[in-house]
């Protein structure tokens, strides 16, 4: 099983399927480090050399922040929005959709469970 940033990956899918299990890493990003360690993306994550598994950690060391940096970033750029009491800020602090979306109806994921207000039987 390969270990790359503190995640394991899934043993049968190929690389290219399986980097995005690390925070921090997609799609497009995954297909981009397979080609800079010279890995086929086609190969699946049992069948990678210690030489593979080298290059696709330096090519994440190298270009990437993963993990818990981006992780750390990500909370950080939040705080500074809410310190600065910007829009999104204040959003973010009243646990509210952030970027537009309707709350009159959905929006359950940020609100929470419905709080029935004086409903009757």
């Amino acid at each position: 099983m390969a270990r790359i940033a503190g995640v394991d990956l899934p043993r049968r899918k190929q690389i290219v399927y399986a980097l995005p299990y690390i925070y921090g890493i997609g799609h497009a990003t995954a297909r981009r480090l397979c080609s800079l360690a010279k890995v086929p993306e086609t190969r699946k994550v049992d069948e990678l050399t210690e030489a593979d598994v080298k290059a696709i950690r330096d090519a994440i060391d190298a270009n990437i922040k993963v993990e818990g940096d981006a992780r750390r970033e990500v909370q950080t750029n939040i705080k500074r929005l809410m310190d600065l009491g910007c829009y999104r800020g204040l959003r973010h602090r009243r646990g509210l959709p952030a970027r537009g979306q309707r709350t009159r109806t959905n929006a359950r994921t940020r609100k929470g469970p419905r709080k029935n207000l004086g409903r009757r039987a």
